[in-house]
């Protein structure tokens, strides 16, 4: 079983946030790399085809990395810059709750974390996880596009 997989690696690794402006556009475009974590391959797959590559017409997905394992992800995130995590609360041996939090308080720095709750009964459990947003499943692809692009747009420096 492989660990962690990387897909659309279009993007040098270690790359933060890139603005760009296109022309005629006021509102520039940020560029953001994506660390997915999930057990379940199709919960990673449903998630990258949810966000797509243009999450707003202000924000571009230019990296998706995946991690099927919690230690994957600390030593991707140890190692790697990523603008944006999006982490499974549903995962199974250790779920992405649990890891955000760990996160949060280990990883300097540490980026803004999305999680996917079991309900949205359970936004309590992403409070104590310490995570800046949290998606319930069904996954709504709205939502998901809505959180990746409110956490890309944090992040881009403003002029």
């Amino acid at each position: 079983m492989t660990a962690s997989t990387a897909s659309n690696d279009s993007a040098p690794h270690g790359t933060s946030t890139d603005v760009a402006t296109t022309a005629g556009s006021a509102r520039p475009v940020a560029r953001i790399s994506v660390l997915l974590y999930s057990d379940d391959i199709t919960t990673r797959d449903a998630v990258r085809a949810a966000v797509g590559r243009r999450p707003a017409k202000d924000v571009e997905v230019v990296r998706w990395h995946e991690c099927a394992t919690a230690d994957a992800v600390i030593s991707t995130v140890d190692a790697e810059r990523f603008d944006v995590l999006v982490l499974d609360g549903e995962a199974a041996k250790v779920g992405g709750l649990g890891l955000a939090r760990q996160l949060k308080n280990e990883i300097f720095e540490c980026p803004p974390i999305i999680v996917l709750t079991g309900r949205p009964q359970d936004s309590w459990l992403a409070a104590w996880s310490q995570a800046d947003l949290a998606v319930p499943h069904p996954l709504d692809p709205i939502a998901l596009t809505s959180a990746v692009a409110t956490l890309a747009r944090s992040g881009v420096p403003t002029a």
